[in-house]
């Protein structure tokens, strides 16, 4: 006799972990990270899986002594996670800066996920983020049954990064209120958490760090006070500097993200997007590759992201409405959906776009075409 389960009921922790849609850090690349501690003989700070040159060679890549390839995580310069990785073995915090689509929160997750072997203590910033994300809530049937109490307290992923000497993660922390942000100024500078209801106070033992990004492009900012901002270490994560950096950089994410969801496997797109990163990367600089045509820049940004997800769009098209192979017509879509954020200026720069610079450009017409087609 069969028996059928209603998924809502299983507890996360009885789920299979391959059954994930998008794993953790920590479970995607548990291979490479236990190789990497199997051979690590440099010094670990207090509480780290891996020492500093491990956390640095698993966010880079690399081969190990044993033959083990280390993928990279971060295609970049080595400084950048080089003075990151070092920020996080003080006692500053770390705030990684830069555009959206820089990888920020990509990187701070496998940094989690490298020093603590957890990426899930994790605070994501919005409008609407209450005081208590940051540092501690109540279990009000609790509360009001028998008072203020430890057992009655439910602590924030901050508090429990302190007490177990983890790190804490907060996305997009310019999204946070300003008040709000302004409660990290003591545990940050005091590395204490007071507990005013009961007299108490939550110290952070050897171990706590934590990682905040923002940005300052997007709507519904709050700047950071400059007493906040000189409890971090600020470190800004840049473009891709070249086109085949970034050709690179969404290869290998669309490859990843391919395998996860199962999409056929065909052949190699990388013409196609080699394409979709040149008129990214042309609009959002505002001048064609050559530097002799200038052209106008969208109100989008146009990250590598955004180049990530069209080409994985486009794949899934061309795997299960074409023949396998990306095509042109398979991200024409996803190209103008990215542009035109705003229908009246933004289409205009992309119809400009097509016809003074893709119209023109050897090897191109059927693209060209594709784009006309679908903007019409």
């Amino acid at each position: 006799m069969s028996v059928s389960v209603d998924p809502t009921s299983v507890e996360p922790s009885e789920q299979h972990p391959t059954e994930a849609l998008r794993p953790h850090a920590e479970a995607a690349f548990a291979g490479e990270l236990a190789a990497l501690a199997a051979q690590d003989d440099r010094p670990r700070p207090a509480r780290w899986k891996l020492s500093p040159w491990a956390v640095a060679t698993y966010l880079l890549g690399g081969a190990l002594p044993d033959g083990t390839v280390i993928t990279p995580k971060y295609v970049g310069p080595r400084r950048i996670v080089e003075v990151a990785v070092s920020t996080l073995a003080t006692d500053r915090a770390l705030l990684l800066l830069g555009v959206p689509g820089t990888a920020k929160t990509w990187v701070s997750e496998h940094l989690a996920a490298a020093v603590s072997g957890d990426s899930t203590l994790l605070v994501q910033g919005t409008a609407g983020t209450p005081e208590e994300a940051i540092r501690y809530g109540w279990n009000y049937a609790r509360l009001l049954a028998h008072g203020p109490s430890r057992d009655a307290l439910v602590p924030s992923p901050v508090m429990r990064a302190m007490a177990e000497g983890m790190t804490a993660r907060v996305e997009e922390l310019t999204r946070v209120p300003a008040d709000v942000q302004d409660t990290l100024i003591t545990i940050l500078s005091e590395k204490t958490l007071p507990i005013p209801e009961l007299g108490q106070e939550v110290q952070a033992v050897r171990g706590f760090n934590l990682i905040a990004t923002a940005n300052d492009r997007d709507r519904g900012v709050n700047e950071l006070s400059s007493a906040l901002r000189r409890r971090f270490n600020t470190v800004v994560l840049p473009l891709p500097a070249s086109v085949e950096a970034e050709v690179d950089i969404v290869a290998r994410r669309v490859d990843q993200i391919g395998r996860s969801l199962d999409l056929p496997a065909g052949p190699d797109g990388i013409d196609e997007i080699r394409r979709v990163v040149t008129v990214f990367r042309e609009l959002r600089d505002g001048i064609t590759a050559d530097g002799r045509t200038k052209v106008k820049s969208p109100s989008g940004t146009l990250s590598t992201a955004e180049a990530i997800s069209v080409v994985t769009n486009g794949l899934a098209l061309a795997a299960h409405f074409g023949d396998g192979v990306l095509r042109p017509a398979d991200v024409a879509a996803g190209i103008l959906g990215a542009v035109v954020r705003d229908p009246a200026a933004d289409r205009v720069v992309w119809r400009e776009y097509l016809e003074a610079v893709v119209r023109e450009r050897d090897g191109w017409t059927d693209f060209y075409r594709a784009c006309r087609e679908v903007s019409a």
